[in-house]
């Protein structure tokens, strides 16, 4: 007994170095990017983390259920959120659909069909009508979503959305950023998985668990 008692708690005692050491790896401008100028994050408490992300993204669908899981399974007090990029032309009407079916209540029906239409079959979905023929197949109201997508309040989510990310500097998807402070990437923290360990220690840092 004494010695299974010994096997897992020096186990435990590894896995905390582990996670130590990695924490230890995690550099400035190397995996990750600090604000010069933060930009304002939505929550009032906790840590906002925010997933910037275009539905017609291949890298985006790829991480998709990675950031899932790992959101599903956060802290109380880290408040996820999504932010759709418009950084071309033809991102503005996914952007824009992303707003008017959070708008409606009906964003959960679609959210998972947009990326698998988008991403996955490069649909042409182009256009606020050929949205709403597309969204109509999950039981939203075509006109309506129509009158939505191109209404005042849309918009103006819309345009706070797009200038947070440019001041945020955000040029590709997906990119984290971590209490309006810190924008982690693939690219720059190795991989998708990389990408979510560099968020949880950024998280911590910001809570003043880590240095």
């Amino acid at each position: 007994m004494f010695r299974s008692f010994r096997t897992a708690f020096l186990l435990l005692l590894a896995l905390s170095v582990s996670g130590l050491a990695n924490a230890a790896e995690w550099k400035e401008g190397t995996h990750y990017n600090q604000l010069d100028n933060p930009v304002r994050t939505d929550s009032d408490s906790g840590v906002e983390v925010a997933e910037i992300f275009w539905y017609g993204c291949p890298h985006c669908y790829r991480f998709k259920p990675l950031v899932e899981e790992w959101a599903a399974n956060a802290p109380d007090y880290v408040n996820y959120v999504k932010i759709p990029a418009a950084l071309g032309r033809n991102w503005e009407p996914h952007a824009y659909a992303f707003y008017a079916l959070e708008a409606m209540g009906e964003l959960d029906k679609v959210h998972d069909a947009l990326f698998d239409a988008l991403a996955g079959e490069r649909r042409p979905l182009n256009t606020p009508e050929a949205l709403a023929d597309f969204v109509a197949e999950y039981g939203v109201d075509p006109d309506e979503f129509v009158s939505t997508y191109k209404s005042f309040g849309v918009n103006a989510r819309m345009q706070k959305a797009q200038s947070k990310i440019r001041g945020a500097r955000i040029t590709g998807t997906p990119t984290m950023l971590v209490n309006g402070k810190y924008t982690v990437s693939a690219s720059m923290a190795g991989s998708h998985e990389a990408v979510l360990d560099v968020v949880d220690y950024l998280v911590a840092k910001e809570r003043g668990e880590v240095e």
